[in-house]
């Protein structure tokens, strides 16, 4: 079609040099604007219906993926036995508490300080309010979810590289960021400049859309005003009596604000799954997989380490030891197995299954990731700096500060998610000494809150890549490793399927390893009614 042409082709153009100019947020306000947004929905969990008559299934794994799997089809009728490595349910979904201890790879163990009703989550921390399964079954178990502050704009963005390292309030970065891409936009639309025609309609639309939007004046200019700093904040906010009127904030200079790099920041809200609502469960993450071994009950046999899995036409045999003291190997049998190992841990063990399926377990590979929880005397965010859950994002190597979305207002100590990294960064902090990663953790902190040295009173690290039961945080996934292996590792093989986020297009979340558990065992259920 011409490029001259008008009609749906010049939108489709203009939003695509929106989202290219401004990213996915501006392009999605201007779509909104011109009623083209649509939503998607999410179905529940399935029924299993037929009868099994009397099939076993041995399930390994009491992460998500082999507690769904071992409730499911317990209720549909199956012999269900579930071998769990650790003395407790939940595999990533797992908080720690004062009075844990934790010992990971290379035998250093910690002692949890934190102070009763304190903790740190060193899995998974929220749950976005479109995970419906693992929202379903967290109301199943009577586990109460109270809020979690994703996106908290009175908490900082900060960069050592930007603005003599001086942290800035995130309102402050995108409202400024916001208004200066929308006088963009909107001087190019006023102008005639845009790359494509649009109808005047369009325009007419756009420009209301990104003055509102951006804050900006008649002449769509970003500038310093009320209406600007309605949405950055104030140097002195609206008050009350003789002495209330405001006085208006500067905003950044455009060229600084953009050349920082800050920005990249503010996006993380952007994200379909950090958007809110999100909420985490009520004192901490690992109530849901604890509830959920109580609901399981004696289906779980802790403490066993699988060692070896050996299928036949007939059925599925695991070798396993007790994990804590060892001893003489011991088996178990089942007519079919579903395996909730991870691929880092599943590729040490023996294990035969097909050549397309150990090869996609050997390939897999997992990111490293590490968390420090850190114990302050006081909540100084929250006395000092009115921060209120949320969190602050850094160039360091820390990467960000989660402030805690619970006990608001206490005069107590609080804990502080002191740094959530990936990469080589976490190589890096998980090569040095538990006490050396929480001084890491301190230095970067106290240059965004100077209180942190002063307060600080206890910390905790844990390093995914570290952990004996996990090898990793989350599968990584290529577009490459998936086209070649995904589908392999989803396939019912023999008489054993995989389930878990690694066997979803989820791998960071517990929805995947949800997702995967109910896919496969509806699969499964299916192969058996039919054998």
């Amino acid at each position: 079609m011409s490029e001259d042409k008008k009609g749906p082709t010049d939108r489709r153009s203009l939003l695509k040099l929106i989202g290219a100019v401004a990213g996915g947020a501006v392009m999605y306000q201007a779509m909104d604007a011109m009623g083209l947004t649509a939503q998607s929905n999410f179905t529940g969990p399935i029924s299993l219906t037929g009868d099994p008559k009397g099939a076993s299934v041995l399930v390994l794994g009491a992460g998500w993926g082999g507690m769904v799997a071992a409730y499911e089809l317990g209720k549909a009728g199956y012999k269900v036995q579930l071998l769990e490595y650790n003395d407790r349910t939940g595999g990533r979904n797992w908080t720690l508490y004062g009075g844990d201890t934790y010992t990971e790879l290379g035998g250093i163990t910690q002692h949890v300080q934190f102070d009763q009703g304190h903790y740190l989550n060193p899995g998974p921390w929220r749950i976005p309010h479109h995970h419906r399964g693992i929202l379903h079954y967290a109301s199943m178990l009577n586990v109460p979810l109270e809020p979690f502050c994703q996106t908290n704009y009175a908490a900082y963005v900060h960069s050592d590289e930007a603005f003599g390292g001086k942290p800035k309030r995130y309102r402050e970065m995108q409202a400024d960021f916001n208004g200066y891409i929308a006088e963009t936009l909107a001087k190019a639309t006023s102008q005639n400049k845009l790359d494509h025609p649009v109808t005047q309609q369009d325009k007419e639309t756009l420009l209301q859309a990104m003055k509102e939007w951006g804050a900006l004046d008649k002449n769509y200019e970003y500038k310093k005003g009320l209406m600007t700093s309605g949405r950055r904040g104030y140097d002195k906010p609206p008050g009350g009596g003789l002495d209330s009127e405001p006085i208006p904030s500067e905003p950044m200079a455009m060229q600084e604000l953009f050349n920082s790099g800050l920005w990249r920041s503010i996006m993380a809200a952007n994200q379909y799954e950090h958007q809110n609502m999100m909420f985490q469960p009520v004192g901490g993450m690992g109530q849901i997989g604890k509830a959920f071994g109580r609901k399981l009950g004696n289906v779980v046999q802790y403490n066993s380490k699988v060692t070896k899995i050996q299928q036949d036409d007939k059925g599925v045999t695991v070798t396993y030891v007790d994990a804590k003291t060892g001893g003489a190997p011991r088996e178990a049998h089942a007519d079919w197995c579903v395996c909730n190992i991870p691929a880092s841990v599943l590729s040490q063990i023996p294990i035969n299954v097909s050549a397309p399926m150990k090869r996609a377990i050997d390939v897999l590979h997992y990111s490293p990731n590490i968390k420090i929880g850190l114990q302050f005397k006081r909540r100084f965010w929250e006395q000092d700096e009115a921060i209120y859950g949320g969190i602050s994002y850094t160039d360091q190597i820390n990467t960000l500060i989660g402030y805690p979305n619970y006990n608001f207002g206490s005069t107590g100590p609080g804990v502080i998610l002191g740094a959530y990294t990936g990469g080589q960064n976490a190589y890096y902090l998980s090569a040095l000494s538990p006490e050396d990663r929480i001084k890491v953790a301190l230095d970067c902190g106290a240059r965004i809150h100077p209180q942190y040295k002063k307060e600080f009173q206890t910390g905790v690290s844990v390093a995914f890549h570290r952990v004996p039961w996990m090898l990793g945080s989350s599968p990584s996934w290529t577009d490459e490793l998936r086209a070649e292996h995904f589908n392999n590792l989803c396939q019912i093989d023999g008489r054993i399927v995989m389930v878990g986020a690694h066997v979803s297009w989820m791998p960071g979340w517990q929805e995947g390893a949800i997702l995967s558990s109910l896919d496969a065992i509806k699969r499964l259920h299916k192969r058996v009614l039919s054998a």
